[in-house]
């Protein structure tokens, strides 16, 4: 298979032309693009056109699909996969803009999700980009004595924290059997195929730090996003129809931006990949 590989950014994310993921991929492409995966972190494949049963055939060249947690936005047609679109609405009436606020998804998991994959079905005219944050880089980055004071934190992660600026939908009654209550994993993950270390956290998951008073807790967290966030350490992703989208929920952060003309559909395709517990 002739295909191209080029960087995004000098840290973070490649693009793919010409690769077909509605077609079988040969034994090299898939070890290969499975390697580039580790190494960027952030996987574009372009110019998809795949309906959700070649969606998922072609998600599963990078692994097995993790069940996402909350069951209202499944497809009735292939449940494994699950929609994102600005045109739900909170029950109060107010616009749901899925994604929205850095996080790591479903990090209240006891083995979250490896890795999201996105397919961009229908676009506004501009704006929605996706920004994410390389939590690897940023680690590496940090004083040593910060490295030293967050080597053995351990953060619980639930649902939502009460701590979150954002809101949620909730859950259906039928997931809320399936999803624990609280997790622990440890602020600083090492990542199972890369050996590299990242900052592990999540600002709308994060409800506690163990040891650590709440007031300190939140200082510790704000201050480590804060670090994180910086402009340096950051791809933004501006979406073309047919991306297929796959992102390291292993050491990234990510945020969807709510900056388009919600007049216009923004919808995509969703799915995610079978993880291991943070060490």
């Amino acid at each position: 298979m002739a295909y191209d590989i080029s960087p995004l950014s000098d840290h973070t994310g490649v693009e793919v032309h010409g690769v077909d993921l509605s077609k079988p991929l040969d034994n090299e492409t898939r070890t290969r693009l499975n390697q580039v995966f580790v190494d960027a972190s952030v996987l574009v494949i372009r110019d998809q056109k795949l309906t959700a049963d070649q969606l998922l055939a072609g998600v599963r060249n990078f692994g097995e699909v993790f069940p996402q947690h909350n069951t209202k936005f499944a497809l009735p047609e292939c449940p494994q996969i699950h929609y994102l679109s600005n045109q739900d609405r909170y029950p109060d009436g107010t616009r749901y803009i899925p994604g929205a606020g850095y996080h790591t998804d479903h990090s209240n998991a006891a083995e979250p999700p490896k890795a999201t994959v996105l397919l961009a079905i229908e676009l506004p005219d501009s704006g929605g980009d996706t920004q994410y944050v390389n939590m690897q880089r940023a680690y590496e980055k940090l004083p040593a004595a910060t490295k030293q004071r967050i080597a053995k934190l351990m953060g619980t992660h639930v649902y939502q924290s009460k701590h979150s600026a954002r809101k949620l939908m909730g859950l259906t009654d039928e997931a809320k059997k399936k999803v624990p209550d609280a997790v622990q994993h440890p602020l600083v993950r090492t990542h199972p195929e890369s050996g590299r270390k990242s900052i592990y956290l999540n600002p709308i998951r994060i409800e506690e730090i163990e040891g650590l008073e709440e007031a300190g807790a939140l200082d510790l967290l704000n201050e480590l996003l804060q670090h994180a966030t910086q402009e340096k350490f950051q791809y933004r992703h501006s979406w073309q129809p047919g991306d297929f989208v796959m992102w390291d929920n292993r050491c990234l952060l990510h945020k969807a931006n709510g900056d388009y003309d919600h007049a216009q559909m923004r919808y995509l395709y969703r799915v995610m990949l079978k993880g291991d517990r943070p060490v």
